[in-house]
């Protein structure tokens, strides 16, 4: 029987055996009690509480406004919801670059407020002094590397990162820095197949693939992508699995015209 079905509760030492054992990892963002309870139950093995919640709950042009008292909301409600999957819950910008004793601080935060498993921070040898510390605490610490979106303006676009070969090898680098660190596991975004092969084939932890290809060890995608409830975006990388969207937009018109019809409610829903 495979491991993911074997298991009752998802761990980070659940995570490594699947690598060893070859068997791909599904990871899906969540952000509240309702969404994250379907993911659940649907066998999920990680649920991430991204910063992506700063651009699909709140409207933001990016996740940079996001804020940590934010993602603490959001990660406790998803935790509420869990039984099985891994929860690990994004550290928002500001509250871990450049300074590793704020680092630990914001992960205290976030593990003992939400009750969520694990933290996940953006970068390589530039964030290793706050892996570091934040790990000595006892807090796993899942990495980020490729297009990392709260760099956005250091960037200026979301293409594909590391095409070149001196940025290609600075992401393996760095991948080594966050393994050597301590990190459980590495998510790789929007870089080319043949370098998220290479990735996950040089490292011993997960490498989980959003736009990295299929030859690393697992992909993630955000719920509201996957289902079809945002519409406008559309990167190469996003199979949408539903288009939630039109649903939801013909159910609340149709609604709209029974109320206005009073065909809602009729004698059977009235007391």
């Amino acid at each position: 029987m495979s491991l993911h079905k074997q298991v009752r509760r998802v761990t980070t030492h659940v995570l490594s055996a699947m690598k060893q054992k070859k068997e791909k990892i599904a990871m899906i963002t969540a952000y509240d009690y309702s969404m994250a309870k379907i993911v659940d139950q649907a066998g999920i093995d990680v649920i991430l509480v991204g910063d992506s919640a700063s651009n699909v709950m709140a409207g933001h042009e990016t996740t940079i406004p996001i804020t940590l008292n934010e993602m603490i909301y959001h990660g406790s409600s998803v935790v509420r919801a869990v039984e099985r999957a891994l929860v690990v819950v994004d550290l928002p910008f500001g509250t871990y670059q450049g300074n590793s004793k704020e680092a630990l601080s914001s992960a205290i935060r976030i593990m003992k407020e939400t009750g969520a498993h694990a933290v996940k921070m953006e970068g390589g040898r530039e964030i290793k002094e706050s892996v570091e510390r934040i790990l000595s605490a006892g807090i796993p610490v899942m990495g980020h590397l490729g297009l990392t979106p709260q760099s956005i303006h250091k960037f200026g676009t979301y293409v594909v990162r590391a095409k070149d070969e001196g940025e290609s090898n600075k992401l393996k680098e760095d991948a080594r820095i966050l393994e050597d660190a301590g990190c459980f596991g590495i998510v790789l975004e929007k870089i080319p197949a043949k370098l998220g092969a290479e990735v996950a084939k040089l490292l011993k932890i997960p490498a989980i693939g959003i736009g990295a290809g299929s030859d690393v060890d697992g992909q993630v995608l955000v719920i509201h992508d996957l289902l079809g409830i945002t519409h406008e975006f559309s990167p190469r990388f996003l199979r949408r699995y539903h288009n939630l969207y039109q649903e939801i937009l013909g159910s609340v018109q149709t609604y709209i015209t029974d109320v206005r019809n009073v065909d809602f409610p009729n004698e059977k829903e009235q007391y």
